[in-house]
């Protein structure tokens, strides 16, 4: 969908009983369609067919050889099992790039394992990290592993088509999914390698940057960062207490961590007397970092967004009007406000095969016929 974002053309190739999995996640469903699948796949054409007929397997190969990238994310040895391996491809399509996404990689004891991102969450680390101190391992509220293996996959195939410019031959990509999550490790990896301790879950406070966490005012919670020296400085302006600014005791970043559990207890008792807003507004007026607690619903209908064209709208065949939240690609100060609406299982099949593999109405007919394809589109139902 990222590259779609940016004007590629994405084929979709699924099975044509169910198709991708995520057709079937949910509720909620909307015309036939389930919330999570509409969230992720505009402006996508997708073409339905069997993989497991071999004249199936002979449509894939020769798209692939009509295309650029080539992206798939089977389980290790699939394709090899299928013919369809870069190597061989590339043969015929020396151009070609190919990714491969997996959950734990091409080699190495796990990479046979099936990969879903609540797994990979709990593989990686980041499970362990997040959460409430003396509560269990917890996910991230969205499917982060998937989300983030999906951009670094992006990453790789446009360094690879910038590369093909000046070699003219492809590569192939190869991404696990293990790998992209282990990266954001970043500083709590490195406090490991420093120390040889593992961090701890804490909540919503920094380990190495303090007071930086969620408070509690008198009406909700509103979150807080005071990420340097000079930001402490006014922060405590703000909070009427310039003999803390004045205090050694608290005057460089690393002593305001090491002595947290005594300044943050003094700082949550401030921030509890007065509502959210008196604290924004105030934080807001001498540039500390400050930050409301808002719900999804709020985010999506928020001025800031809405106002960047950043929630787009599309007609969909079954689904009537669908939303998303755009990608944040911004050229010129401007994004794409052009978008196409996730597609029907098949619903491209027909035009995809004849456009090109240039098959004849009587033979897209033969291999429907047969099961090896699926091009019908149902009624548009709304609803």
């Amino acid at each position: 969908m990222l590259l779609a974002d940016l004007g590629a053309e994405v084929i979709k190739v699924e099975e044509p009983v169910s198709g991708d999995d995520s057709r079937a996640f949910g509720p909620p469903f909307i015309g036939g369609e389930s919330a999570y699948f509409l969230s992720v796949n505009r402006n996508k054409r997708s073409c339905a067919i069997n993989l497991k007929d071999p004249d199936g397997i002979e449509l894939v190969r020769m798209l692939a050889l009509q295309c650029d990238v080539i992206l798939e994310n089977f389980r290790p040895g699939t394709l090899e099992r299928l013919g369809l391996v870069h190597q061989k491809l590339r043969v015929e399509n020396p151009r070609l790039i190919s990714c491969s996404i997996s959950g734990f990689g091409h080699t190495g004891a796990d990479s046979q394992r099936p990969g879903y991102d609540l797994i990979i969450q709990g593989e990686s680390g980041v499970m362990d990290i997040t959460g409430d101190a003396e509560g269990p391992p917890t996910k991230v509220g969205t499917s982060m592993a998937d989300l983030v293996t999906g951009q670094f996959a992006s990453q790789g195939i446009m360094a690879a088509l910038l590369e093909r410019t000046r070699t003219g031959m492809g590569r192939h990509i190869e991404i696990s999914m293990l790998d992209c999550m282990a990266s954001l490790l970043t500083f709590n990896a490195g406090i490991y390698f420093i120390t040889g301790q593992s961090p701890k879950r804490r909540g919503n406070t920094h380990p190495t940057i303090a007071p930086y966490e969620t408070f509690k005012a008198s009406d909700g919670w509103v979150n807080i960062g005071v990420a340097n020296d000079k930001f402490w400085r006014l922060f405590c302006c703000v909070i009427k207490r310039p003999d803390l600014a004045a205090d050694a005791t608290y005057s460089t970043a690393s002593e305001r961590v090491r002595l947290r559990h005594i300044l943050v207890p003094i700082v949550s008792d401030i921030i509890v007397t007065k509502p959210r807003a008196h604290w924004i507004e105030r934080l807001r007026d001498v540039g500390v970092p400050y930050g409301d607690i808002r719900s999804v619903g709020e985010v999506c209908d928020a001025e800031q967004l809405t106002s960047r064209g950043m929630v787009i709208e599309m007609e969909h065949p079954t689904a009537g009007l669908v939303k998303n939240i755009d990608s944040p690609f911004r050229f010129d100060d401007r994004n794409d406000d052009v978008h196409c609406p996730p597609p029907l299982l098949g619903q491209h099949t027909n035009e995809i095969l004849s456009e090109f593999l240039n098959l004849s109405a009587k033979e897209l007919d033969d291999l429907r016929a047969r099961g090896v394809i699926r091009g019908a589109i149902p009624e548009a139902v709304h609803g």
